[in-house]
């Protein structure tokens, strides 16, 4: 396994499944290290090209997981949205790794 494919690995079993303000914190901070990790991806020319839509998957998940901050929401609809962002989040990093194998 390569020091890329480590990394991957390691923000994928980082990802929180259910909605706490701690959960929150951790998710943005997950996906703060895996926009890095793109960024570090996409200066190599083997993964330059591919990672582009990786990047266009992070806008969605982050206006998502604020979408179930929201102090207007019920609980059960905080869950579903976190939910719904941490799949998404674990969906485009598994697609990632597949790109890296």
């Amino acid at each position: 396994m390569n020091q890329i494919e480590l990394q991957i690995k390691q923000l994928f079993d980082r990802i929180p499944r259910r909605h706490t303000s701690d959960n929150v914190k951790e998710i943005y901070s997950i996906l703060d290290a895996y926009e890095d990790l793109l960024k570090t991806m996409e200066e190599d020319d083997r993964y330059e090209k591919q990672v582009v839509p990786f990047f266009e998957a992070l806008e969605p998940i982050r206006a998502t997981i604020k979408k179930s901050n929201d102090n207007k929401a019920s609980k059960k609809s905080k869950d579903v949205l976190f939910d719904e962002a941490s799949g998404a989040l674990k969906d485009t990093i598994e697609e990632l790794i597949q790109i890296v194998k």
